[in-house]
C-alpha cells in the first residue's frame, strides 16, 4: 500500500498546474474488482507561455485519462483548469470538484478558451501564417460541452467523502471567487495544496485562511522571491498614466485577465474617479468573457464571499460593455481618450491583440500591466522593454508607452507565504515550492528552510514521491 505524487506541472513554471495521486487502497479496492490505485488529479491547467511549454499541452497525458477518478480544481484561472476539455476529450469520466463560484467561472473560462482556439486556428488557416499544414485547435466547443456536466459543487470547510478512506476539504485562498486551498487525507498520509494563495489586502474578496497542515504541503511561488511595494497613494503610476496619456490625445489599453483581474482594476478606476485623480473619460470593457465573470462577483449568491465595502457597482464610471465583436471593432474609430480593458492579460490571446496591434504604434497612447506576465507572452516582452511584437502574423512596433502596476496582484509576496506556511499546524514534515518560475521558487525555498526549519524543495517536472505520516 502506498501513496504518491507526481508533480505533472505548474513545477519549474507558473502554468500548467497538475498534481497526480495515486492511492493503492488498504485491502484493495472491493468496490472496483479489479482496479488499479485511486488516482485523483488535483487542476488540470493549461501551459502557456514559451512555445516550448505550449507544446507540451499537445503531448499524450502520463497516464490514461480514463484512469482518473475525480479532479479537485483550486480555483478557475485557466493555468488550473484549462486543460479539461482535453482530458474528456481523450477518455476521462470521472467527477470534477470545486466551489460553486469555481464551477460557474470553470463555465466562462473554457468556453471562452474554446471559442479562442478555433477562432486563431481559422484566422491562421485562412491567412496562411500557421507552421503546419493544417492549424487545430486543443479542443473545441464539443469537447467543453461534454466537460460540463462532469463538475460537481463542494462547500469551505465540509470534507468530501471521496471513497477508500479518501476525503478532500477546500477551505479559502482568497486569490479569485471561490478560490480555495485543498488538503486531501489518505490512509497512508495527508497532502495540502495551496492553490493560489491571495494578498490580506485583496480589494473585493474576504481575505485567505490558514489550513490545518499535513503531511506534504505545496506552496506556490509566483512571487517567492520578492515583496509588494504598499504606495501612499494607491495605484498613482496607473492613475499618472491615465492622466498623461488622455492630456497627448491618447488612449490607455489595460489588457487584463478576465477573472478577478478585470473585476479589481474596475473597482480600483472607479476609487480614482470617485477621489477626483482621474479626468472622466469612458471606460470600455472589451471582454465578453469578463463581462460574465463580473455577473457572476455581483450575484447575490456570492455577497458572503466578498469583502464588506467591496466596490463593483462603479457609480463613478462611464462604463460600456462590450459582447459583440462589432461593437469591439467599432473602438478602431474613437475619436477622443478613452480606457479600454480587454483579455487577455499577458496579452496570449482575445481580442487585446486587435487593439494591441492598432495602439502600439501611437507614442500618444499607454499599455498599462496589471499582472504577472510569464515567460515567453507578448505581455512578458513588453514590460521587458521589447521594441516590437509579432501580433496576428505581423511585426508591430511598440511606440506607445507601457506602464507596470505592480499593486494590482493577488499573488502573495515573499513574506505573505513564509506567514502562510508558519501558521500550518502541524508543520508540514515535507513542504515543495510550486507555481513558479525557478529563481522565484528556490528563493521561497531558502526562506522556508532558513526561517521556519522546513525541509522545503523545489519540485521538479515530473518528480514523484511517497506521501507518508511526517
Amino acid at each position: 500500500m502506498a501513496t504518491t505524487l507526481t508533480f505533472l506541472g505548474g513545477a519549474r513554471t507558473v502554468t500548467g498546474s497538475k498534481y497526480l495521486l495515486s492511492i493503492d487502497p488498504p485491502g484493495g479496492a472491493p468496490d472496483r474488482p479489479g482496479a488499479g490505485p485511486r488516482r485523483i488529479l488535483v487542476d488540470c491547467g493549461l501551459f502557456q507561455g514559451m512555445k516550448k511549454l505550449r507544446r507540451a499541452n499537445w503531448a499524450p497525458f502520463p497516464v490514461d485519462p480514463a484512469s482518473i477518478d475525480d479532479v479537485l480544481l483550486t480555483h478557475a484561472h485557466m493555468d488550473h483548469t484549462g486543460y479539461l476539455p482535453r482530458l474528456v476529450k481523450h477518455g476521462f469520466r470521472g467527477s470534477i470538484w470545486g466551489t460553486d463560484a469555481t464551477q460557474a467561472l470553470t463555465e466562462i473560462v473554457l468556453r471562452d478558451s474554446a471559442y479562442l482556439q478555433e477562432r486563431d486556428a481559422d484566422f491562421a488557416n485562412e491567412h496562411g501564417f500557421s507552421r503546419h499544414e493544417k492549424a487545430l485547435p486543443l479542443y473545441r466547443i464539443g469537447d467543453v460541452a461534454k466537460t460540463l456536466p462532469l463538475m460537481r459543487s463542494v462547500e469551505f470547510h465540509r470534507p468530501l467523502d471521496l471513497g477508500d478512506g479518501i476525503e478532500a476539504t477546500w477551505h479559502r485562498a482568497g486569490h479569485i471567487l471561490g478560490s480555495a486551498s485543498i488538503r486531501v487525507a489518505t490512509p497512508d498520509g495527508s497532502v495540502l495544496f495551496s492553490g493560489d494563495l491571495g494578498r490580506t489586502t485583496h480589494p473585493v474578496l474576504r481575505s485567505r485562511e490558514i489550513p490545518p497542515g499535513a503531511d506534504v504541503a505545496l506552496i506556490e511561488s509566483t512571487y517567492g522571491d520578492r515583496e509588494h511595494i504598499e504606495p501612499a497613494s494607491p495605484h498613482e503610476a496607473f492613475a499618472a498614466a491615465i492622466r498623461r496619456t488622455v492630456s497627448l490625445g491618447g488612449s490607455v489599453l489595460v489588457p487584463a485577465f478576465a477573472v478577478d483581474r478585470t473585476e479589481v482594476v474596475l473597482a480600483a478606476l472607479d476609487g480614482m474617479a470617485a477621489e477626483g485623480r482621474i479626468p472622466p473619460v469612458p471606460v470600455y470593457v472589451d471582454s465578453p468573457m469578463a463581462l460574465r465573470s463580473l455577473e457572476i462577483y455581483r450575484a447575490p449568491s456570492q455577497a458572503c464571499e466578498l469583502r464588506d465595502g467591496a466596490r463593483l457597482r462603479l457609480p463613478h464610471l462611464r462604463l460600456t460593455q462590450l459582447r459583440a465583436v462589432e461593437e469591439s471593432k467599432r473602438l478602431n474609430t474613437l475619436g477622443a481618450p478613452a480606457i479600454i480593458i480587454s483579455a487577455s492579460g499577458m496579452a496570449t490571446g482575445g481580442r487585446v491583440l486587435h487593439h494591441l496591434a492598432r495602439m502600439l504604434p501611437d507614442p500618444r497612447n499607454c499599455v498599462v500591466l496589471t499582472g504577472y506576465q510569464a515567460v515567453g507572452t507578448r505581455g512578458r516582452s513588453l514590460a521587458d522593454g521589447a521594441q516590437s511584437l509579432k501580433l496576428l502574423g505581423m511585426e508591430v512596433g511598440v511606440r506607445a508607452s507601457v506602464v507596470r502596476d505592480e499593486e494590482f496582484s493577488v499573488h502573495a509576496d515573499a513574506s505573505e507565504l513564509v506567514d502562510w506556511a508558519r501558521g500550518l499546524s502541524p508543520a508540514p514534515g515535507r513542504i515543495f515550492c510550486v507555481h513558479g518560475e525557478p529563481d522565484s521558487a528556490s528563493a521561497l525555498a531558502g526562506a522556508l528552510r532558513s526561517r521556519l526549519g522546513l525541509d522545503a524543495a523545489v519540485a521538479s517536472p515530473g518528480q514523484t514521491i511517497t506521501v507518508d505520516r511526517s
